[in-house]
């Protein structure tokens, strides 16, 4: 018994540490010039906005009377309503069906050839990637008279189908190269562990490739929806009736040869913008993330 306690090592104390007494954090300095600078864009933001909102609530005299940021003294609802009797339905429904269109359309073509340039790093692959690329240096302005001869020749001028094929195809590059770059990020571990399993392509393409690229997708459609509701060159030089008119040309219908109705225009620009903003509000997380994950390589 004696021996094992003489062998035992002796207990030593540990020297308490003393911790400093809690007390208030310490903040970093105040970025006064990042504030300055946040403040002027904010107004540069916010000035412009407010001018079209508040115009569409005011009659033309008030207008006419009153200063550009002043609040209007007695606000209507008359330049609203009077939109309707212009046919802001239909302008309204053929933005839908276009953006709703190119959007479908180029979701459909680009992530299976993501997909394939991805999976198949051939020669041939990589050529027509380098082709998809050089499509980005292409402006729509510079080829508008072949497009135009080959609608004409189809049999498809004056339809939303002469503007949804275009805008779609000028829309892929850029698709393609942000969906690329979200697909490179999924590991091939997970590839071959589905291959292991016996999967098919297409269920590696509907099981693995679909959910994993959703950021991407959400991004992606929200810029070519975005791309399509403001586009104008196409419908312009593609279309004739007014059947066919989509929204950026119906705001022409508040000018005269005498003059132009702004608050009528900004009470439509105003409406024209709300489908805009409620797509953005509900994939603003995704479009971050799809664009982070597509421009981060």
């Amino acid at each position: 018994m004696s021996l094992d306690l003489a062998r035992r090592p002796a207990h030593r104390s540990r020297p308490s540490v003393s911790l400093p007494p809690p007390g208030p954090r310490r903040r970093g300095r105040p970025n006064v010039p990042a504030g300055v600078a946040a403040t002027v864009w904010l107004l540069i933001v916010a000035v412009p906005v407010y001018f079209v909102v508040v115009t569409g609530f005011r009659t033309p005299d008030q207008y006419i009377g009153q200063g550009p940021l002043d609040l209007p003294t007695s606000p209507t609802l008359s330049n609203f309503t009077s939109l309707w009797d212009l046919g802001f339905t239909s302008y309204l429904t053929n933005s839908l069906i276009v953006a709703f269109g190119t959007v479908t359309l180029v979701l459909a073509v680009a992530l299976p050839a993501a997909y394939a340039i991805v999976r198949n790093p051939n020669r041939t692959v990589r050529s027509m990637f380098n082709v998809f690329l050089l499509g980005l240096a292409v402006p729509a302005q510079a080829v508008i008279v072949p497009i135009y001869l080959i609608i004409t020749r189809l049999q498809m001028y004056d339809t939303l189908l002469a503007i949804v094929l275009p805008t779609a195809a000028f829309s892929l590059p850029i698709a393609i190269v942000v969906l690329t770059s979200t697909l490179r990020d999924i590991p091939n571990e997970l590839y071959e562990a589905m291959t292991v399993d016996g999967a098919t392509a297409g269920r590696i393409f509907g099981r693995l490739v679909l959910p994993l690229a959703r950021p991407g997708l959400v991004s992606v459609g929200i810029f070519v929806g975005l791309g399509a509701w403001n586009g104008f060159l196409f419908p312009l030089v593609l279309t004739q009736s007014d059947e066919q008119r989509v929204l950026p040309l119906g705001l022409w219908n508040f000018q005269s040869q005498y003059g132009t109705n702004v608050p009528g225009l900004m009470a439509a620009v105003v409406l024209s913008a709300l489908p805009v903003l409620a797509l953005y509000l509900f994939g603003r997380r995704h479009l971050l993330s799809g664009l982070a994950a597509g421009f981060g390589k």
